[in-house]
């Protein structure tokens, strides 16, 4: 999993967990309008009031008979001692353990428990994004394509060609006694490899980007699209190109292997350029075109 889908699945994550508290939030009080009580207020107060109105007439009753004795034994009439229990005892505060959880608390610690998650989620999303180890090797880095003699060998079998997929590059052969003319027209980071005898040109055509294929009958790269022609080494012979085909530097290490820096675009030579002063050497694969 990379970077961006970690990214996105944190961020819909964090989107759900937010619809969920807003929907939490919207009927955690039960509002239908300014003012409004809901059904469970409305039923608590109708039974603390029939409550109360018990109450008080049973203590109006309980006066009255107070009374009514005493009144009888002002006149000396026995009254009859009062039988059972008044019912009157005494209030004793509820115990907040065995009321729960109300409905109203259960929604506020819900909704800071869903907002927490979401949080958390989205933060430790962030961080695996941020610590992910990014994708190293493949075009746009360094890309080893085999050992020195390997590639030569390569050129010889493709008939002056040599492809490596991974650098989307051609790799040919530069003439040794070409550099002196090279040298101040190529980039300085292009020189270790054309010492070395070897070239590497970017597959793009520098028109309109087209893959420019090898042409084994004229030893030229001829592009199929709108018919830009390079020499062996990706200088420009004809076409609509606006110049020659762009390089990579080539990096050779102790053990003969070569690197391709695909890191490292080098702007293709201008139109005019002719190092190597080679001419086609056979039929065009695109037509014969005028030079």
């Amino acid at each position: 999993m990379n970077a961006t889908a970690v990214i996105i699945i944190a961020i819909a994550a964090a989107a759900l967990l937010g619809a969920l508290a807003f929907v939490t939030l919207a009927r955690r009080t039960d509002v239908r309008g300014a003012g409004a009580l809901s059904a469970e207020t409305v039923r608590r107060d109708r039974a603390s009031r029939a409550s109360a109105t018990a109450a008080a007439e049973s203590a109006t009753s309980r006066a009255a008979d107070v009374e009514a004795a005493g009144a009888a034994a002002r006149v000396g009439k026995a009254l009859a001692p009062v039988q059972g229990d008044s019912g009157l005892t005494a209030w004793v505060p509820p115990d907040p353990d065995a009321l729960g959880v109300t409905r109203r608390q259960f929604f506020n610690r819900a909704t800071i428990s869903l907002m927490a998650a979401g949080f958390g989620t989205f933060g430790a999303a962030s961080f695996v994004a941020f610590m992910w180890p990014t994708k190293v090797g493949g075009f746009g880095s360094k890309v080893l394509v085999g050992r020195f003699d390997d590639v030569v060998t390569g050129i010889r079998a493709g008939n002056g060609f040599f492809y490596a997929p991974e650098a989307r590059a051609w790799i040919t052969a530069y003439p040794i006694e070409a550099i002196p003319k090279a040298e101040g027209l190529y980039a300085p980071s292009l020189m270790p490899g054309m010492e070395q005898g070897l070239i590497a040109s970017y597959q793009k055509c520098p028109h309109l980007g087209c893959r420019v294929p090898q042409c084994v009958s004229s030893q030229w790269f001829e592009c199929g699209c709108h018919g830009s022609q390079y020499n062996r080494v990706g200088e420009k012979k004809s076409g609509p190109a606006p110049r020659g085909l762009d390089h990579f530097p080539l990096e050779f290490s102790a053990a003969g292997e070569i690197t391709v820096d695909t890191g490292t675009i080098v702007n293709g030579q201008a139109i005019g350029t002719n190092t190597t002063g080679q001419e086609a050497e056979g039929p065009h694969c695109i037509g014969e075109v005028e030079h």
